[in-house]
């Protein structure tokens, strides 16, 4: 296995070297992922937005954003700023702190999911040995935060987006635990890194997409379930609540929100790329790649390619499912709240509870292929 580069061991190291102490070394190191973190995830947003501009206007045959910046690309940008500097406006009858503390609870667990992301080998903040429970944990966070701004906003339709919200987000968290759970059997470790090595060695044949495909399907309509994405979006339906639990809010509490959907919908994209496409791996093994250039695996040139090589490739697997998922919202029309909870608990929860049985009996039979 090629143990990658080490970013934190050489950026100590490095510092040790000009005459710090280990202790101030690593008390430098530490807040750096954590802006570096914040950062991506907030142009990963800009980007995803600007995308969704793009590729919806082509979808309908239009040009979309094109005057603001290149081709339309600091349209995000400009909606940004615009949000920060509108009134906030909080309703005279509102719950002030729960009406605040909303938005705030349904943005922050989104971030701090980013923490278990791997872009390569050793290019992750943190290396959890339970990072996809974390993941899972966090996530079921957000439904407290949208029920929270329903209830507080004191508007019937905000309330039963916030309703809406919540009995969305239990109904398909299930289902996607359990879709996680059959990939974790697999793997026999809970840590993200473990997840994607157990993938490689045999290039895109050795991704869990084969081997796990109704898992892949159930967790692919879970995340955008839980993303709230078309033909899901039931919690915010225009026709119905107004914007539901949004209704009420302006400016950057509003802004929250998006930025929480969107910063949701990579890292639901990113997740399906560890877990089910093999993460950082191209279709060609490293090994393999080394052999016809006749080098080392642990030559420096040949990590630093293959660094950038694994973060290509898990954003450009990222990104191709985002396109999926943009294209989605102006193909499939919106569901009824009675189909999209009927076929949660009716139709994804039994399949992925046979999917889990079916993965425990191949591991027993098929250890060599399912992770025994």
């Amino acid at each position: 296995m090629n143990s990658g580069i080490d970013l934190q061991r050489t950026f100590i190291q490095a510092l040790v070297d000009l005459g710090l102490s280990p202790e101030i070394a690593r008390t430098v190191w530490l807040p750096l992922p954590m802006l570096l973190m914040i950062a991506a995830a907030t142009v990963s947003v800009l980007v995803t937005v600007w995308l969704e501009r793009k590729i919806s206007a082509a979808a309908q045959q239009r040009i979309g954003p094109e005057f603001i910046g290149p081709l339309g690309t600091l349209a995000p940008l400009a909606d940004g700023l615009k949000l920060v500097f509108k009134e906030d406006v909080v309703p005279s009858k509102a719950d002030p702190l729960l009406f605040t503390l909303g938005p705030v609870i349904v943005a922050i667990p989104v971030f701090l999911s980013y923490l278990v992301v791997p872009f390569g080998q050793n290019l992750i903040i943190t290396d959890l040995g339970v990072a996809i429970f974390l993941w899972i944990a966090l996530s079921s966070i957000q439904p407290i935060g949208l029920l929270m701004s329903g209830y507080a906003s004191n508007n019937k339709y905000s309330l039963l987006g916030g309703l809406r919200a919540a009995a969305q987000s239990i109904s398909y968290e299930i289902p996607l635990a359990l879709a996680v759970l059959a990939v974790v059997m697999m793997s026999n470790s809970l840590s993200t890194i473990d997840i994607v090595e157990q993938q490689s060695g045999y290039g895109i044949l050795g991704w869990n997409i084969w081997r796990q495909p109704a898992g892949f399907l159930i967790f692919w309509i879970s995340a955008l379930a839980e993303c709230e994405r078309l033909p899901f979006d039931l919690p915010e339906a225009e026709e119905e609540l107004v914007a539901g639990y949004q209704t009420e809010y302006t400016g950057m509490k509003f802004a929250l929100y998006y930025l929480a959907s969107y910063i949701n919908l990579v890292l639901s994209a990113l997740f399906v790329a560890i877990l089910y496409l093999g993460g950082w791996e191209s279709p060609v093994p490293v090994g393999l790649l080394s052999d016809w250039l006749g080098v080392s695996e642990t030559t420096p040139w040949l990590q630093i390619i293959t660094a950038t090589l694994g973060i290509t490739m898990t954003l450009l697997k990222a990104y191709f499912l985002v396109f999926i998922a943009v294209l989605l919202r102006w193909t499939l029309p919106r569901v009824r709240i009675d189909q999209l909870l009927d076929l949660g608990w009716k139709f994804l929860l039994p399949i992925a509870l046979v999917n889990l049985l079916l993965t425990a009996a191949l591991k027993l039979a098929f250890p060599f292929a399912f992770g025994g």
